[in-house]
């Protein structure tokens, strides 16, 4: 089958909207090429040395999103992708240029996989997809991930912040994930031995990923992927809770998750950029949290706390 690849030029801060948006409108995947998420092969301690140079030269200088259309449904998005793109046209998103090309399906479905190197998250951690190879070092704990859609692949500082805190202080105990996404944090409980897993998102899609993810990586008795809108339908308590999602939500979810948490039960939580940094630290207090530890890098914010 013939697709269109469309292209996006946008920003960092735009790119995760505008994903979104064009898997809203029926995109059959979405890729995401931005120089901020590749690493630095001049650095040795970053564990960076996997990334091929030429790869990264490769690299367009803008953020770019890709999104694959077949050629019945690319007309009839033409018109509602240009109305979208107008409507969110501010300095933070960037040009929102939008470059047509046609593809072969066998193309677009394998060409990203060039982009998806195996990387250490947190201290222990190694994110990689099935099909590249990784000589286990003592101490490493691997998540096997291939990114099909953009639900979250490991490579974001908001990941990568909250993989870290659950490795440093996760001491056990039940665990609720919402808003899983890829389910990668689940996963990554589940690899320092959490059990009674719940993970949760309102996509079906999100769901349908992470389950598979979780399958694929043997953790079925570990963790249960249930569809289901923040805390609605949850009737129990968690020693330990994580949400990788935007700040407005953490800061409505932060007093009812309080009463799903054990006493002295932790809250991690990122998905923050830098300027909620302070709604977000607000609301856990007002809430009652007592805050830990907070986390900066790049634009965004993660804190740890418990109650």
């Amino acid at each position: 089958m013939e697709y269109t690849e469309v292209t996006v030029s946008t920003t960092t801060q735009g790119s995760e909207l505008v994903s979104d948006l064009l898997l809203r409108l029926g995109a059959a995947g979405t890729q995401i090429l931005d120089r901020a998420d590749l690493p630095d092969p001049s650095k040795p301690t970053a564990n960076w040395e996997l990334m091929d140079q030429s790869v990264i030269d490769a690299m367009p200088e803008d953020v770019q999103v890709k999104a694959w259309f077949d050629e019945r449904s690319l007309q009839a998005i033409l018109g509602p992708l240009r109305e979208q793109l107008t409507l969110m046209q501010n300095p933070d998103m960037g040009t929102l240029k939008v470059t047509l090309q046609g593809v072969k399906e066998e193309d677009w479905s394998e060409n990203w996989k060039q982009y998806y190197k195996p990387f250490r998250i947190g201290e222990h951690m190694v994110v990689k997809p099935t099909w590249e190879p990784w000589d286990t070092q003592p101490g490493d704990l691997i998540i096997e991930i291939d990114p099909g859609m953009a639900f979250g692949t490991g490579t974001h500082e908001t990941t990568a912040m909250c993989v870290g805190l659950i490795e440093k202080y996760y001491q056990g105990g039940t665990l609720l994930d919402v808003g899983t996404g890829s389910g990668i944090l689940a996963i990554a409980a589940a690899r320092l031995g959490a059990k009674g897993i719940v993970a949760v998102d309102i996509d079906p899609d999100a769901v349908r990923v992470a389950r598979e993810n979780v399958s694929h990586n043997g953790l079925e008795e570990a963790i249960e992927v249930k569809k289901g809108d923040l805390l609605q339908g949850l009737s129990q308590q968690f020693d330990f809770s994580v949400a990788n999602i935007l700040a407005p939500v953490i800061c409505m979810l932060a007093a009812p998750l309080k009463a799903h948490l054990t006493p002295g039960g932790r809250f991690v939580c990122s998905g923050i950029i830098a300027e909620a940094e302070k709604d977000v630290h607000d609301a856990l207090l007002a809430a009652g949290y007592v805050i830990d530890e907070i986390c900066h890098k790049g634009d965004w914010v993660a804190f740890a706390c418990h109650t």
